[in-house]
């Protein structure tokens, strides 16, 4: 049988497949590659949160299928954290539920609100799931712009305006996962209004919520009046607290949604196993100087990272908030696209970043650099890219020259 699956037949080659091919066979080659392409922290939880892991673990009967909207200290730490840090209240047993990740929070409330056909707006460039979690379960995208401004907002009116059949919800994801946009309140206020008054829901991906260098911390969608009529917003514990591979995240706000995504959660998981969310209860009930430490590293990181490439050649934006630079590719190698120069920068420097095509069509001008290194490598990525920048001709040639080899009969 070789018919393909309609499904898969939506989704589109995994972009950074390429890349990651070549940076697996350069380091079986034996290479030192500096891999900034992933966002995957490279530091440990703090030792609190293991313990309470490793404690729980101990119980014989923590072992058993747990519950599938989160064990219930889990979902009232997260109202406590969201009534301390954003003065919003929330009722744990209706406008809470824990997921496996804001990703699969996401794909899954995608699965639960979305009919065949159904239209739904999502920024580009944009982290993959916000857009592809509705087309995988039959859906539409219409993509609007990813930067919270007025450009933003007449977008989303000629979108609702021009739009057949009328779109039934929007993506927003600010601190934003690639561009690191940040929104304001007087921005949420605008959207949720126009949401309102449309009948749109709105999906909010709140996972940097709390890696942010300047200015007011970002604050949450549902912190605006009558938000939660029509919002659900996702956080998460993989950044704040070094926790990615634990899956802990959370979906609140709007009940519809809340229990439309819990009931089909029912059908498909029993949740995070209890060890980890009684340890994930501690993180967020626990000492908070664990998230300032992480916020000042990845700060320092970032200033490492930019005003190094500034003194290499590569003039990079100071993202205000993610664990993440969205950089434009450097003028005379704007002509190679995300994945030409993703490769020759990894080929080249022995550096791998991410290509911004593989955020949407409107990110091929930029890669995505990831700030899971520490300053040490992150110095020796800066001398590998300036060496590569001083003198760019040669590779340049190369890659001509296999590509002529290539169409050759």
């Amino acid at each position: 049988m070789d018919q393909e699956f309609h499904r898969i037949k939506r989704l589109p080659p995994y972009v950074f497949a390429e890349v990651n091919a070549m940076k697996a066979k350069a380091r079986a080659a034996g290479e030192d590659i500096i891999d900034l392409g992933m966002g995957n922290p490279d530091q440990p939880p703090p030792p609190h949160i293991i313990a309470k892991l490793a404690e729980a673990a101990a119980n014989p009967k923590a072992h058993r299928y747990s519950m599938s909207r989160g064990i219930p200290g889990l979902r009232k730490a997260q109202a406590a954290y969201y009534k301390r840090r954003f003065g919003v209240d929330l009722d744990p047993e209706s406008e809470i539920v824990v997921t496996l990740g804001s990703k699969e929070g996401l794909a899954n409330l995608a699965s639960a609100i979305t009919s065949p056909g159904d239209l739904v707006l999502a920024p580009n460039p944009s982290y993959p799931i916000h857009a592809f979690g509705f087309i995988i379960v039959g859906g539409s995208v219409r993509h609007i712009p990813a930067k919270p401004d007025d450009a933003f907002l007449d977008a989303l009116e000629r979108a609702v305006r021009h739009s057949v059949p009328k779109p039934v919800a929007l993506v927003l994801n600010f601190p934003s996962n690639p561009t690191a946009h940040v929104a304001d309140r007087a921005f949420y206020k605008e959207v949720v209004a126009f949401c309102r008054h449309h009948g749109l829901y709105i999906l909010s991906d709140l996972a940097y919520a709390e890696i942010y260098f300047e200015g007011e911390p970002p604050p949450s969608l549902l912190e605006v009046e009558g938000a939660r009529e029509v919002a659900v917003e996702f956080t998460s514990l993989s950044k704040t607290y070094n926790m990615p591979g634990w899956r802990v995240g959370f979906a609140c706000g709007n009940k519809k949604l809340i229990a439309a995504l819990a009931r089909v959660k029912s059908y498909l998981d029993y949740g995070a196993f209890t060890p980890v969310q009684v340890a994930a209860t501690a993180a967020l009930n626990g000492p908070q100087a664990c998230v300032d430490e992480v916020r000042a590293l990845y700060r320092e990181r970032r200033d490492t990272l930019i005003d190094g490439m500034a003194q290499a050649g590569w003039e990079i934006p100071r993202p205000p908030a993610t664990m993440f630079c969205w950089a434009p590719i450097p003028p005379e190698l704007a002509h190679l696209g995300s994945i030409g120069f993703s490769k020759l920068l990894l080929s080249e420097a022995k550096v791998a970043v991410a290509p911004g095509l593989g955020f949407g069509e409107h990110g091929d001008s930029h890669v995505r650099i990831g700030l899971v290194e520490n300053k040490h490598r992150i110095r020796q990525a800066i001398r590998n890219v300036k060496q590569f920048l001083a003198d760019p001709g040669p590779a340049l040639a190369r890659l001509d020259a296999d590509k002529e080899a290539k169409r050759a009969p």
